[in-house]
């Protein structure tokens, strides 16, 4: 058997080894778009609204069906003694509703279809602006994170700038001692950086219905600008009427209560039951009975009341679709005024404030190193470089969400 074992274990060790990278999951996250694609497959709330969906789909059918059919057994002629049944009456009757009540019927349940593929929608647009809006919060996380790490390495540079010129002496200690400080905050900032990333990254899991823990990978960059003719005010009204899941919604509500309302008024006529019934003696067939029933819609106080309250919330519905458009609008001219204003403050960053602050901290580095700036104006002018950099990286978030929540309000993507 040793033989045999040791060859065994030759050819196990000549077996191409498969690497632990490749034996986990590649974490998702890179992109926004990978996210919103694994929230559809996997977020709780949508995966509810489609059963909903569906349970919504088999209501239609029964609706509009007739109800079950009746069988009825009559033993007839019975002796004192129930000893002698004289003939045997046989009944099979159906339920039939006044013409046009079970097309109506039909109507409400469809119109239920599609305000649970509208609320389906809803409920995935929501979803979706949720992880774009923090999957936008996660990407500046991030670049904040390798900003300070340039920032903190820039800090170690000028604290042996400082200590060379301290060793000198050309600085006072002081000098060292402020870079050293400012290391200090900056690596305070690293710490809570990391700690939004934690918070951020469990809010992302969430959605996808991970756990919190769950790795996600690094961010490739935000999305790009959508072109600026789809950010026309009317286009995107346009697309608001037509294609927002909740104003859909909503209108398939009030298509519902229109048709109940119908329906409702349908009941001012009676409904039917026709049957047919054999009747047995002994072991022949002895006679044949058919009977047509209607009931008598004598309460009509009750009916009344009914279409009020049908009437009611045709009104209802109609003006909550009309309050809900109104709510839209306005939402929709907030976001992009918003999203406006911060392109604008990204193209003043990009195109003024930085270039000034690197052109002012070039001259104060020149100057320090030069005797003629002290490390105070040095710091402030690196600590500006720093701030611009974080104001354009904070407006392009800015206007993400901003895209984010348009794209939720049009129901898709620009």
């Amino acid at each position: 058997m040793k033989p045999a074992l040791a060859a065994l274990a030759c050819l196990a060790s000549l077996w191409p080894a498969v690497p632990a990278a490749a034996q986990q999951e590649a974490p998702i996250g890179a992109t926004v778009q990978e996210l919103t694609d694994y929230a559809e497959a996997h977020n709780p709330d949508l995966i509810a609204a489609r059963y909903e969906l569906e349970a919504a789909r088999a209501r239609v059918q029964p609706a509009g069906a007739l109800a079950d059919p009746m069988f009825e057994v009559e033993l007839r002629d019975m002796d004192r003694d129930l000893n002698r049944v004289g003939s045997v009456k046989y009944t099979l009757a159906q339920p039939l509703p006044f013409w046009g009540k079970r097309d109506l019927r039909a109507e409400v349940a469809e119109s239920g279809v599609r305000a649970a593929q509208g609320e389906e929608r809803v409920a995935a647009t929501v979803i979706h602006e949720r992880i774009k809006t923090a999957f936008a919060q996660y990407y500046l996380i991030r670049e904040a994170t390798r900003l300070n790490s340039e920032i903190l390495a820039l800090m170690l540079d000028l604290e042996r700038v400082a200590q060379t010129r301290f060793a000198n002496g050309l600085a006072p200690q002081q000098d060292v001692i402020k870079a050293q400080v400012e290391q200090t905050v900056i690596k305070s900032e690293l710490i809570a950086l990391d700690t939004e990333a934690v918070h951020i990254r469990g809010r992302i899991n969430s959605l996808l219905n991970r756990p919190a823990e769950a790795p996600l990978a690094e961010p490739r960059g935000l999305r790009p600008a959508p072109p600026m003719a789809s950010l026309d005010m009317e286009i995107l009204e346009d697309r608001l009427r037509a294609t927002n899941p909740l104003l859909f919604a909503q209108s398939a509500r009030l298509a519902a209560t229109e048709a109940n309302r119908k329906l409702v008024e349908r009941n001012r006529y009676p409904d039917f039951m026709v049957g047919v019934s054999p009747i047995q003696a002994d072991d022949r067939l002895a006679a044949w009975e058919a009977r047509v029933s209607i009931n008598i819609p004598l309460q009509q106080e009750t009916r009344r009341s009914q279409e009020r309250e049908a009437a009611a919330l045709v009104n209802a519905a109609r003006t909550r679709q009309e309050a809900i458009a109104s709510r839209l609008l306005n939402e929709l001219h907030e976001a992009l005024a918003t999203w406006e204003a911060a392109r604008r403050q990204e193209l003043l960053i990009q195109d003024a404030l930085l270039p000034q602050a690197d052109a002012n901290y070039q001259s104060a580095m020149v100057g320090y190193e030069n005797g003629k700036v002290d490390f105070a104006t040095l710091l402030e002018a690196e600590r500006q470089v720093k701030r611009a950099r974080l104001d354009r990286l904070k407006v392009r978030v800015e206007q993400e969400s901003r895209l984010a929540q348009i794209e939720r309000m049009i129901g898709g993507n620009l």
